[in-house]
């Protein structure tokens, strides 16, 4: 006789209970984090997957785990979007224009507003693309820090030598706050 799945319910006293279609699961988070990925809409990401959006958005607020996913979902569908985007903007689309005598002309249509949001947006990365070092003054400058780091280095090295040095000149339990060469008094 098969098992029946149980579902663990979150209460005052948690509790296992038979599992409904409607609930959670694994399969059904992997579903709607692909669609997610692949549509970047929470909404169609809900509907092919058969969760409630308001499941999905309380699923994300208690889990942790599942935010993550969700962020990385989101982050690889975006990363997607912006590749079509700039191919549409450098290769443009394909448009049929339809002449009155009824012949067809097949034409690359660039879209400008597309365009200038991608430059927009890169603009401040391409600015300080530009005043990047050369690559001498990158040298030179990967050298003074490698002398730098080694400064650094012995200084804490010294301090960690002077620091080792008055622990051993410390005085120990038992000493009684006698140095070297004296000698004990007896106390009354």
């Amino acid at each position: 006789m098969p098992r029946k799945k149980m579902t663990l319910v979150a209460s005052r006293r948690p509790q296992l209970r038979k599992a409904a279609a409607r609930d959670w699961s694994k399969e059904k988070a992997a579903r709607f984090l692909s669609v997610l990925a692949d549509t970047c809409n929470v909404s169609e990401a809900c509907r092919r997957s058969g969760v409630p959006m308001t499941v999905a958005y309380r699923r994300r607020k208690m889990d942790a785990a599942f935010r993550t996913a969700w962020l990385e979902a989101i982050a690889a569908a975006y990363s997607r979007l912006e590749l079509v985007l700039l191919d549409r903007a450098f290769n443009g689309t394909e448009k049929i224009v339809k002449r009155r005598d009824g012949s067809e002309e097949r034409m690359l249509e660039y879209p400008n507003q597309l365009g200038l949001m991608l430059l927009k947006m890169h603009r401040e990365t391409a600015i300080e693309a530009e005043s990047e070092l050369p690559a001498e003054n990158v040298d030179e400058i990967r050298e003074r820090l490698v002398r730098k780091l080694q400064r650094l280095k012995k200084r804490d090295e010294e301090q960690e030598a002077r620091r080792a040095e008055l622990r051993s000149d410390a005085p120990r339990d038992g000493d009684h706050g006698q140095s070297d060469g004296e000698a004990a008094t007896p106390s009354d």
